[in-house]
Order: structure tokens, then C-alpha cells, then sequence
């Protein structure tokens, strides 16, 4: 119930970006799992070019409220939530109001010396989401942008 609560002290627009955060996490945690990552890159790439680009500012409130719409929804559906699903998400959102970032993913060995990665989202090396872990990780080149 408290969950709901906060849900409906937010903004009109607060939480439609929530729930449009929501959605894209929950459509590229599908597509993820459904489809080629080229394929779903491309498709990611097509919607991230079809919104209003108003700006073009790394620290912009707007820039902040999108990264926050994608880490609340990922808090509170953690199945979806993945590191890499939230990147993307933040890099679509981003994107559609002219937001450039970078895509970096990062690889490392665990304690059982199994191969894992991580995924965040860069602007001009500051980290946007996925940051609290990017460092334990050794960064792959960038992936500017979803171009294929």
C-alpha cells in the first residue's frame, strides 16, 4: 500500500515516465531473452531516435528524472531490473530527448573464477546508471549509442 501511495504523490508526469520506464525495462528484458542482441539493438535504436530531442545537457533535471524512472522501476521489479536492461532503458529514455551516452560493458572473474559482466551507461566518463560496480569490471571498447 505505501508503494501505491508514493506512486500517487508523484507528478502527472513522474509517473508516466515511470511507467513508460517500466514498460521499456520490461520490453527489453523480453526482447533480451526473444531475439538476436543485433536484432533488439536495432529496434531500440529506431525508437531512441523517434522522441522530441529538447536536450542535450549530461546533468539536465530531465536527464536525472529518466535515470531515476529506470532505477526506481528496476528496484521495485528487480526480475527485469537486470544492469544491462537498465542501461539500455536509460540510453533509450535518454535518447528520445537528445541525450547522448555510451553503452560500456565491463567483464571480470569471480571468486569461483566464472566469467561475469556488468553494464552501465556513460556521459563523458561520468557513469549515469550502473555505476556502483563498474569498477570491478575491465571495460570492453564503448558501444556508442544502439547503432549495429
Amino acid at each position: 500500500m505505501d508503494r501505491i501511495c508514493k506512486f500517487l504523490r508523484l507528478s502527472g508526469s513522474e509517473r508516466a515516465l515511470l511507467l513508460r520506464a517500466t514498460i521499456l525495462l520490461a520490453a527489453i528484458r523480453l526482447g533480451l531473452s526473444a531475439l538476436p542482441f543485433a536484432s533488439l539493438r536495432n529496434m531500440l535504436a529506431r525508437l531512441a531516435t523517434t522522441g522530441s530531442r529538447t536536450e542535450n545537457q549530461p546533468g539536465g533535471a530531465a536527464g536525472q528524472r529518466m535515470v531515476w524512472a529506470v532505477e526506481t522501476a528496476s528496484r521495485q521489479f528487480p526480475a527485469i531490473g537486470t544492469c544491462l536492461t537498465q542501461a539500455l532503458a536509460a540510453h533509450v529514455l535518454l535518447a528520445r530527448r537528445g541525450y547522448d551516452s555510451n553503452l560500456r560493458i565491463g567483464v571480470a572473474r569471480n571468486s569461483q573464477g566464472k566469467f561475469v559482466a556488468h553494464a552501465w551507461l556513460e556521459k563523458d566518463g561520468a557513469v549515469l546508471i550502473g555505476g556502483a560496480w563498474h569498477k570491478n569490471y575491465a571495460p570492453m571498447p564503448v558501444l556508442n549509442g544502439l547503432e549495429p
